[in-house]
């Protein structure tokens, strides 16, 4: 008795990632089994009935699971298995499950349905929602999905699709509860009563004229404890946060963590409510961000499947890596104008990674930095010089500090003063020209209009390595040959 209760503790204490592995790869074994078996009928029969039972299983705990749960499965699993667990999603949860899966993801998904189970399983989602799967979705897909809506969703499903990705429109939710100021909390509370369950994040309700103009908010908060015959006029806010539609989704990303807010309006240019956005919404956008320039810091241009394709996965790198290589080659040829000055003192060969490592660790705290200081809207032209000089004041600190050191440790290495000089010199010039481009760079690539993050780490290694050697060098061979 205490075995089998200390087994379903372990068994509860597993992740669902790891319960669904567990009972997929007891699929697979009999699986295996009944292939070697195929002389003996009636063992494979056998076999086959327990396939039966692992699959209904398996089935039983899938459709317990969150749909952000059976997500995170599905991209935690190679292709073969993957497509066999999402066969098993019930059709309710699958436009749910798209959603929460990462583009790559969703690419192999959708291509493993036909048209009809596509346009079923936008059946069960708001227009905002299929309007964000719609790029992905095949053109006839999107026609069917048209004609299959009403008239209102119909609307609101063009006019999604209308905003452009990474605006305000874009994470715009139509799902609003709108009341009029001239009536009693009594009616408004009998009004909400009336529906099976409120929108998800309903915090508070939109007060609006007959022309959709909004006039303010009634917090759900003062609502429950004022008195049902007072007015709405009367405890309503007008003041609120309102988004337009065309605004940075980064705008509004700012405003729900400056204010900590659940939901805000988002309004037309002459104030007419067009619907609201969602804290859980603007979550999504600020992780999915995140993620994105962790890819771009790297030379990722777009998110990779962790079981995609040999082929898809070199597509997705080879750019910065030929990049790389170029750069690999400029620095080779910099060292290859200092060759006889390393003949001369071998010890340069030895010591020139040091230079080079340093710098390209500084330039990238410093790219860093700025990147996130961009992407929260903190960085302004006026401020930027500002903060170029702020940036190379740390690295002249930090030079003369670990040049120092390291000037210190090549002189007890070599015994040779001039040398030990040299390494301070260069270390000090090279993290100044680290902290430079570390804060050019990605200013240069927003004044393009392109993310400031793309490649930046690649950069910023490439010139610290090649300028490195460069100082390193130059200076050796005017001081020391």
């Amino acid at each position: 008795m205490t075995e089998a209760n200390q087994s379903d503790s372990n068994e509860d204490s597993l992740t669902p990632l790891d319960q669904v592995s567990n009972l997929l790869r007891r699929y697979r074994l009999v699986d295996g089994l009944i292939h070697l078996q195929n002389d003996s009928s009636d063992e494979a029969l056998a076999d086959s009935a327990v396939q039966k039972q692992n699959l209904a299983e398996l089935q039983h705990y899938l459709d317990q699971l969150h749909p952000a749960d059976i997500a995170v499965i599905l991209e935690a699993l190679p292709l073969d298995d993957r497509l066999l667990i999402w066969s098993m999603v019930r059709t309710e949860n699958d436009g749910e499950v798209l959603l929460e899966t990462s583009d790559a993801v969703r690419e192999t998904l959708i291509t493993d349905m036909h048209s009809h189970e596509l346009v079923a399983a936008t059946e069960f989602l708001n227009a905002d929602e299929i309007a964000d799967l719609a790029p992905d979705l095949p053109q006839e897909v999107i026609d069917d999905v048209f004609r299959s809506l009403p008239v209102e969703e119909r609307e609101q499903l063009r006019a999604a699709m209308s905003y452009t990705e990474g605006s305000v429109g874009a994470l715009m939710d139509f799902d609003v509860i709108t009341i009029r100021e001239d009536v009693r909390l009594e009616v408004v509370l009998r009004y909400l009563r009336r529906f099976e369950e409120l929108p998800d994040h309903t915090d508070q309700l939109f007060v609006v004229d007959r022309e959709e103009q909004l006039q303010g908010v009634l917090l759900i908060s003062q609502l429950l404890v004022s008195d049902p015959e007072m007015l709405v006029a009367e405890i309503m806010t007008k003041e609120m946060i309102k988004l337009c539609p065309d605004d940075v989704a980064q705008q509004a990303a700012s405003a729900f963590e400056r204010y900590d807010l659940v939901s805000a309006s988002v309004v037309d240019a002459t104030g007419k409510l067009l619907g609201r956005v969602t804290v859980d919404t603007v979550i999504d956008f600020i992780r999915a961000k995140a993620e994105n320039e962790a890819l771009n810091l790297a030379g990722l241009s777009e998110e990779e499947d962790l079981f995609a394709s040999v082929f898809q996965s070199v597509r997705n790198r080879w750019v910065w890596l030929a990049i790389n290589l170029v750069t690999a080659f400029v620095a080779s040829r910099v060292i290859g104008l200092f060759e006889d000055s390393i003949e001369k003192l071998v010890a340069l060969a030895a010591l020139m990674p040091i230079i080079a490592g340093i710098g390209g660790n500084s330039g990238n705290q410093t790219i860093t930095m700025i990147v996130r200081a961009m992407a929260l809207d903190q960085i302004q032209r006026r401020s930027a010089w500002k903060l170029l000089a702020k940036e190379v004041g740390v690295s002249v600190i930090n030079g003369i500090l670990w040049g120092t050191v390291v000037g210190i440790f090549t002189f007890a290495m070599y015994h040779d003063p001039e040398l030990g000089l040299v390494m301070m010199l260069a270390m000090l010039l090279n993290l100044v020209l680290a902290a430079l481009l570390g804060v050019l760079i990605p200013l240069t690539l927003r004044k393009f209009g392109r993310d400031p993050a793309l490649g930046s780490s690649v950069m910023i290694t490439a010139v610290t390595d090649s300028g490195g050697f460069f100082i390193f060098l130059s200076l050796a061979t005017f001081f020391l040959l």
